[in-house]
């Protein structure tokens, strides 16, 4: 049987890999999965990420995390927003600011899975996919 959100679990196995300080976390592969990776490596919050095979021959994606020091993390929390029961979509000019521009939302649009800041320069609109911060 089929995973119901695979972006969903990709937050959650970062959020709990996060918590123990893991270096890395290995992730079900899409091409979703992909595109938020980059967002992340690309805002600052990740180290960096890699398509792998597994044993059984299936692509994985390994997220390598990163700490400022043993003690702080930089991803203090991540959630999704839009969920396959209850999807949210945005116009251009009505995206959120997560804490004030402290966070990034991550949007899917016609223009590709870009940040909020990203979206409201294009002026386009999408479907919420998480909050960082």
């Amino acid at each position: 049987m089929g995973m119901t959100d695979p972006i969903a679990d990709m937050l959650t196995r970062i959020r709990n890999a996060n918590r123990v300080h893991f270096k890395s976390v290995d992730v079900v592969y899409s091409g979703v999965n992909v595109n938020i990776a980059k967002v992340l490596k690309k805002t600052g919050y990740i180290g960096g990420y890699d398509v792998k095979k597994d044993e059984k021959g299936h692509d994985v994606l390994k997220v390598y995390l990163k700490y400022p020091d043993s003690k702080r993390t930089i991803i203090n929390d991540i959630q999704r927003v839009s969920k396959p029961g209850r999807r949210v979509y945005v116009k251009g000019d009505e995206i959120p600011k997560v804490l004030n521009g402290y966070g990034v939302a991550i949007i899917s649009t016609s223009k590709g899975v870009i940040t909020d800041k990203e979206a409201r320069e294009k002026s386009v609109g999408g479907e919420v996919l998480c909050k960082v911060w």
